[in-house]
């Protein structure tokens, strides 16, 4: 499968989710014993860790389809970043979506860090220093400053993930394409809003 091919699916899964005509694919034991041995997932999803958006449900997806990460903000780190790579290096994934959605938790917290409204805990200052760029860069550009940072912290994470080598090297040889997508909550809807480019 092309990554054209792959995010195809994915927005043709993601629509018949929101229109709630899931179809709950490659569910049954029969898949379960297909894929026992091998996985051949066509699309790596990098998102948040909030249980509003899990990515086998909002893309209609079953078993063996996807490579999951997720983190809080799907924020990259050395664990992570090895993870992605390996979905692409190792296993041959053509497709990688950064996939952020409305009112995010850890891009909420970092805005109002920003703000100076709450004292962050030790514990989630790595978290927000992660979001900050996007926040701070974000600042003043739209009336919904949460709406517009969760934007953006999904196009830097695409900036991001294209610089590093072993993506750059696939983007470049034409094994890989790196989206950024928006899920809104309200209306189940995944749109594609940024893409990483071409090396050089």
């Amino acid at each position: 499968m092309t990554a054209d091919e792959a995010l195809a699916r994915l927005i043709e899964g993601n629509r018949r989710f929101a229109a709630n005509r899931a179809i709950h694919p490659n569910t049954s034991e029969n898949r379960r014993l297909e894929v026992r041995d091998l996985q051949r997932p066509f699309a790596i999803i990098l998102g948040c860790a909030d249980s509003r958006v899990p990515p086998e449900i909002v893309f209609d997806c079953g078993l063996g389809d996807l490579f999951v990460v997720r983190t809080a903000g799907h924020v990259v780190d050395k664990i992570v970043l090895a993870s992605l790579q390996f979905g692409v290096v190792g296993i041959g994934v053509p497709l990688l979506v950064v996939l952020g959605h409305t009112r995010c938790g850890a891009v909420k917290t970092a805005v109002n860090a920003v703000c100076g409204e709450v004292r962050i805990e030790p514990a989630m200052q790595s978290l927000v220093e992660k979001v900050r760029p996007a926040v701070e860069k974000s600042q003043g550009q739209a009336d919904d400053w949460l709406d517009s940072a969760v934007r953006m912290n999904v196009e830097l994470t695409v900036r991001r993930l294209q610089r590093a080598k072993l993506l750059s090297q696939a983007i470049k040889q034409g094994g890989l394409r790196i989206v950024g997508a928006y899920y809104d909550l309200d209306t189940g809807v995944a749109e594609v809003i940024c893409e990483a480019k071409q090396p050089g």
